[in-house]
């Protein structure tokens, strides 16, 4: 168990003389804490956008092409994923470009999201349309509550479940939810991504599985991974809870990378808070932190979380808990309040506790 300390996760400082390159770029953008998405999407337009065209040029075979799908591969997987990501994460909570220049809100969904495995809004649609309104509960297409979370076989069927019939349940969603707009955007970029894709596999199967397959299915897996972990610790007596449904992870270097994407518990709470004020939110609020009795982590994130259940090591993850009101407690106590956290909870139970 950990003693909360100093944290070191990322939050804004203006800069005393911000470059002209940054000034210039600011006057476009709605919230100048947002400059490092810019120099992000620069990035990935300057490496990941021409090798992937190149592995559609027809005199690009043999070695020269497994080099550039490697590079690519190593741009998309090693380098950009986890900072794309929650890039398009943020994005969809907080509008990046001012509204006169908004057609530029298009360049990371559109552009850039294929690249990664991300069909056109789905992403968008999915986290603000559903995961948000719905909290993890009972109607979230994405919820984990059904699943006994720290068990392979679960995740397994959950990942199933969404990869299967994610799209089409939805769809059903936003039907049931008369959302017309949000059901059509869903569809329309689905339907565009695996027409591109079918088109573009008679042109060259093999870019086409390296450009928009592998990165789908990667992706895919990868958030459900995400959602599994942060959506891990449940309270079955409360499942609505935002401190007792979702996790924080604190000083991990993944928050420096992802935009403090660990700070779960807080994102929940306040969904349009910006991602540099987490940190003091968190610290802000300690007081409801700890009445809630909420899961907070030091030192680890996500995947250390995921596999860490997976592989049942309670012990590891005690190691990094965090006791927030000071109050000593054993392992034996940390380890049984997070095995209480991730058991199924069953549908019959929940519906006369949430009704």
């Amino acid at each position: 168990m950990k003693v909360l300390t100093a944290t070191t996760d990322p939050v804004y400082s203006r800069p005393a003389t911000p470059s002209s390159l940054a000034k210039w770029l600011g006057r476009y953008l709605q919230d100048e804490r947002d400059l490092p998405f810019v120099y992000l999407m620069l990035k990935i337009t300057a490496t990941m956008l021409p090798l992937a065209v190149l592995l559609f040029v027809p005199a690009l075979r043999g070695a020269w092409w497994w080099a550039t799908f490697g590079l690519l591969f190593f741009f998309s997987n090693a380098r950009f994923k986890g900072p794309f990501g929650l890039m398009l994460h943020c994005t969809s909570h907080r509008m990046l470009f001012k509204k006169k220049y908004g057609w530029l809100n298009n360049y990371i969904p559109w552009v850039l999201g294929p690249l990664f495995g991300q069909t056109p809004e789905s992403y968008f649609v999915h986290h603000m349309g559903m995961h948000h309104p719905e909290n993890n509960l009972p109607d979230d297409q994405s919820s984990t509550m059904f699943y006994q979370r720290d068990s392979l076989g679960g995740f397994l069927r959950y990942l199933g479940d969404f990869l299967v019939m994610g799209v089409a349940n939805l769809a059903g969603y936003f039907k049931a939810r008369n959302k017309p707009t949000l059901r059509y955007r869903l569809l329309r970029g689905e339907i565009l991504y695996l027409g591109l894709t079918v088109a573009l596999a008679f042109v060259n199967l093999p870019a086409t599985l390296a450009v928009f397959v592998v990165p789908l299915l990667l992706s895919r897996v990868i958030m459900m991974l995400g959602n599994w972990a942060q959506h891990a610790f449940i309270d079955a007596e409360t499942p609505e809870n935002c401190y007792r449904n979702s996790v924080t992870c604190i000083n991990t270097n993944y928050n420096h990378k992802c935009w403090n994407d660990g700070y779960h518990i807080s994102h929940h709470l306040k969904p349009a808070l910006h991602w540099t004020d987490h940190p003091h939110h968190f610290r802000q609020n300690l007081a409801q932190y700890a009445e809630n009795e909420a899961i907070v982590f030091d030192g680890i994130h996500f995947l250390h979380i995921f596999f860490y259940l997976m592989a049942k090591r309670y012990d590891l993850l005690a190691r990094h808990f965090v006791l927030l009101d000071g109050t000593q407690r054993t392992e034996t106590q940390v380890t049984d309040l997070l095995r209480s956290r991730t058991q199924r909870i069953s549908r019959s139970v929940l519906v006369p506790q949430l009704a």
